[in-house]
């Protein structure tokens, strides 16, 4: 008998209230696992030696994880089951677990990180859609909105402990991961009794199609291109803070306290996270343009605290980049949702992601390159002349696009 029959037979499965709960925290829990490193790599850099640009690739081989779960494993919940996926998903998630906390070289850190991200994207993918079913009556956008309210919590929550550990307690590297496997198996243990609401699954893995289905079609692509920008930028400022903020602090502000690192990212994820559920009145497309016209001030605001060595200035820029990316993601995620044709609309929303997925990555590679061939203020200079071109750009498109729906 299987674990999951086996906790079947023995309980009363979870339902309404409890069973939301349950999902909530699993996706809160597994976001948990992308962040409890962020005030760590300070720590490992010096232990280990490696360069700033290896840094940011450890940080953007979680994007492997994520793109590889969107491409092949993104429908296999609506196959076999909201439950059936999200055990083996947290299996995953404590291995990865397991691979931080014995990790002794960089390639165990990477390893850890693929896994992370592959844990993630199949997990949000299938608690969300989960959360979507438990609380049908009451339509998907409460669901979104739990599902992101607790991505950005879990994210801050577990910057914000593994920074305090990592200052004042013995051990680390280590501690915060063996909380988080505990934190991982006391999860696991309601999921396994967790109401299932997919009527019919299949009953094998070799009955799910896994090709990936990725597209936009033409009479969408001039709208498509402002939220799949925003959803760029607004990654890219999150990454930013995950990947480089203690470095920063560090070198730039003089400031090597970890628990200040955890600190600073904690006040990212609660901002981008009560700033999404306040601007629940604001329209989509009013949010996604607001995000944009933030983005500029926000980027110079960073590169300001950088040259002046000033954490009142870092502190009220990860206060705005947090409102301009809470606003940018809910935004332009609820745009591509309304623009999407209802018959095409995973092929349009997997395409977007992996716009997110590149924007959470492909910048935090760049400043790690420029970082080691420059210096790390002339890489943040690149970061927000880069951030502040897209923004203009998809302001542009912005218009247009809102435009063209009308003549439509």
């Amino acid at each position: 008998m299987s674990l999951l029959t086996l906790a079947r037979s023995r309980t009363t499965e979870l339902t309404g209230a409890a069973a939301v709960a349950t999902v909530a925290a699993m996706i809160g829990v597994l976001f948990a696992g992308s962040t409890l490193i962020t005030p760590l790599y300070v720590i490992y850099q010096k232990e280990w030696g490696f360069s700033r640009i290896t840094l940011t690739l450890i940080y953007a081989a979680y994007v492997v994880g994520n793109l590889a779960a969107l491409l092949v494993f993104g429908r296999l919940s609506d196959r076999i089951g909201r439950r059936r996926t999200a055990v083996p998903v947290m299996a995953v998630a404590i291995v990865s677990a397991l691979v931080f906390l014995l990790a002794n070289g960089v390639s165990w850190l990477y390893a850890g990180r693929i896994l992370s991200g592959l844990a993630v994207g199949v997990g949000t993918a299938t608690a969300t859609a989960w959360l979507a079913e438990l609380i049908a009556e009451e339509g998907n956008a409460r669901a979104t909105r739990i599902a992101t309210i607790t991505n950005f919590l879990g994210l801050g929550i577990a910057a914000l402990i593994a920074g305090l550990l990592a200052q004042y307690a013995p051990w680390p590297l280590r501690l915060s991961f063996v909380l988080y496997l505990t934190t991982l198996l006391v999860v696991l243990l309601p999921i396994l009794r967790t109401q299932e609401t997919v009527s019919r699954p299949a009953k094998r893995l070799g009955d799910v199609p896994l090709r990936p289905r990725i597209a936009v079609p033409r009479a969408i692509r001039l709208q498509f291109v402002a939220p799949a920008v925003t959803g760029f930028g607004a990654m890219a400022l999150v990454g930013f803070y995950a990947a480089l903020a203690p470095s920063i602090l560090a070198e730039n502000l003089h400031e090597t306290s970890h628990a200040v690192a955890g600190a600073l990212f904690f006040e990212l994820a609660c901002v981008v996270a009560a700033t999404i559920a306040l601007t629940q009145r604001l329209s989509s497309r009013a949010a996604m343009l607001s995000a944009l016209v933030l983005m500029t001030p926000s980027v110079v605001l960073i590169a300001a605290s950088q040259v002046l060595g000033a954490m009142a200035l870092m502190i009220a820029a990860t206060a705005m980049c947090a409102v301009a990316a809470g606003l940018g993601y809910r935004g332009s995620l609820q745009v591509v949702n309304e623009i999407a044709p209802a018959d095409r609309r995973a092929e349009v929303l997997a395409s977007y992601l992996i716009c997110v997925f590149c924007g959470n990555a492909l910048p935090v590679i760049g400043i790690g390159v420029i970082s080691t061939l420059a210096s790390p203020i002339t890489a943040s200079l690149a970061f927000s002349a880069m951030i502040i071109v897209f923004a203009l750009a998809a302001l542009a498109f912005g218009i247009k696009g809102r435009s063209a729906s009308r003549v439509r």
